[in-house]
Order: C-alpha cells, then structure tokens, then sequence
C-alpha cells in the first residue's frame, strides 16, 4: 500500500495538496461526478467524487470530517428504533437466516459479539435470536441518543469511533453492516477490527458495490449510492477484497446483494426534480411513503437480475 506524504511536507506557495486516495494512498485519481444532499437536504453544498486509477474505489474530495453534526441530522435513518415495516419484517428474517449459518463455523458454548455503527443493537438482536451462545454483545457507536435503547436490550454500549474502542477479551462475530464506506482511513480500520477478532472468527461486512447499473444510470445525478456526503469511499469487490488482505484478514465468501435503497433514493430525486413529489429536510427521501413500495420493486428486479449482472451491494466475511 502507499505510503502517504507526511502531513507536514513543504509545498509551492498558493499550491493545494495532491489529493491521496482514502483506501490505498495512491495520488493518481481523475474526477469522477459531483452530488449533493439528495436524501436529507443538510446543505446545498457539492461535493466531488474521485476515481483512484491504483484501487479502482470512489472516494470524497475534501472529506467532511468536520460537518459531522451537520451531515448525520437528528433524523438519520440508523439513529432510529428498530423498522417494523413488511421490508423491515423480511430484512429481520434474512439477518437471522445469515446469522446462524455464520455462527455455526464458530465453536464455544458462550460467544461475544461486537457491532461497529449498530446503532440501538437491532442486528445484535437477530444475532442472539439466532444463536443463544452470544451473551456478550457490545455496540460501538458515534450517536450517543441510541445507548439507552441498546443497554435496555442488554447490549454493552462505547460511544465513540472504533479506532478509539478498547476491549479485555475477544470476539467471535463482528458486524460491520453499511459501516466502513463511512471512514477516512478504512484500512487503520479493517487492522484495528483484526485486533479484536478471534482466529477463527468471522466479520461480516456490507458495504456499496459502485460499478452497477445504478450507478451507470444515475452517475451524474447524486446516485443514492454516493449517500453523499457521509459516503466517504466505494468498492467493488475485487478493490476490496485487496484492501482486506492488504490488512491481514482473509475473504472467506464474497457475494453481491440487492441495493434497492440506491434505487429507491436516485428515483424518488428524479421525481423531486420533475416537480412529482417534495422532499425537505423535515420529511426526507428516507420517510418518504414511496421509499416502500419502490424497495420492493427495486429488490425484486436486483435478485432477478442478479444472475446476469452484478447489484449495487456487497456482503463479505472475513476472518484472519
């Protein structure tokens, strides 16, 4: 991998820095689109989007590192309690279906489990619906409004960033679901993840896939993809795959899934340009009462074509 350029490295007088790829470090990146809020109108600012030639990843240009508290709103989808919608009920069966083939590789009779950005530890709780060994569950999370709802399930609950998290023993199952696409420096990340994993553990991470048709179609239309601006930078798989191996852990399975939710936003913000629907900060694209019935549509027509051409998500598991 790279090394990056020390921080403090002269530079020509009025000249900016080279931009260095957020995966891999790398400084040969070209321009790749322009977006914006579609989904939550936190700004009207515009945001570029680079193409790393070394990795193949997206990734935002400058990071908004400092606009956290504007760009993760009171509203933000994961800040919310669990969803108890038909889409939500199916997602609930599908993560426990997961959850226990995943446990089944892992032996003991009492396991731990970690949850990076879980939020009120709903995940966690299709986890120990599947599998009775997880008495130890811990969720490590930035939005400290969600401790009282995951220590009410019975969840450990850090608030803070994961870099920052220490632990006394290890665990048997981290998930790390639509976390690491959200990171400036994914790769100190994936190594401090490595720490806190077992041998023989598993982490199951999702995380976008940006070369779809999704993103072809809606490339220069703030595809929901980007989640512009708290997507900080996109995979496909074979860039990612390296980027977990670059950091120690091994790939165990590898396989695309349904990216409805892209979809659903990109659609819904061509609807809000033609004048058909409003979107504000107040109801964003999330609460939308379209947002349903187009998951369903978009989730149906992504596991149809599946076969034939790669969606806009991934699942990895990983272990080391």
């Amino acid at each position: 991998m790279p090394e990056r350029a020390p921080a403090d490295a002269p530079l020509p007088a009025g000249s900016r820095p080279k931009p260095l790829c957020l995966a891999c470090g790398a400084s040969d990146s070209e321009p790749w689109a322009s977006a914006s809020d579609i989904e939550y109108c936190t700004s009207d600012k515009t945001y570029a989007y680079l193409h790393c030639r070394a990795c193949d990843c997206l990734w935002i240009d400058p990071v908004p590192a400092d606009a956290l508290a504007e760009i993760y709103p009171p509203n933000y989808y994961s800040y919310g309690t669990e969803d108890s919608t038909f889409i939500g009920r199916i997602k609930n069966v599908l993560d426990r279906r997961l959850f226990r083939s995943l446990s089944g590789a892992v032996k003991g009779s009492t396991l731990r489990a970690l949850d990076i950005g879980g939020g009120s530890g709903a995940a966690l709780d299709r986890l120990r619906e599947a599998d009775a060994r997880f008495g130890d569950t811990v969720v490590v999370d930035m939005d400290d409004g969600a401790k009282r709802i995951a220590e009410s399930r019975g969840h450990t609950f850090f608030h803070g960033r994961i870099e920052d998290y220490h632990s006394d023993g290890l665990f048997d199952i981290v998930l790390m679901l639509n976390l690491i696409e959200h990171v400036a420096n994914p790769a100190e990340v994936l190594q401090k993840v490595a720490t806190l994993l077992r041998p023989g553990g598993r982490i199951v991470l999702q995380t976008p896939n940006w070369r779809s048709l999704d993103h072809r179609l809606f490339r220069h239309r703030s595809w929901g993809g980007y989640h512009c601006p708290r997507h900080w930078v996109l995979w496909t798989m074979p860039g990612f795959s390296a980027l977990a191996e670059s950091c120690g852990l091994e790939v165990v399975s590898a396989k695309y899934t349904q990216g409805a939710p892209f979809w659903a936003i990109s659609v819904l913000h061509l609807l809000k340009n033609a004048g058909l629907v409003s979107v504000t900060a107040r109801r964003p694209i999330p609460e939308h009462p379209l947002v349903g019935p187009l998951l369903a549509v978009f989730a149906a027509f992504d596991l149809l074509r599946k076969p034939f051409a790669n969606p806009s998500q991934m699942v990895f598991v990983l272990t080391r």
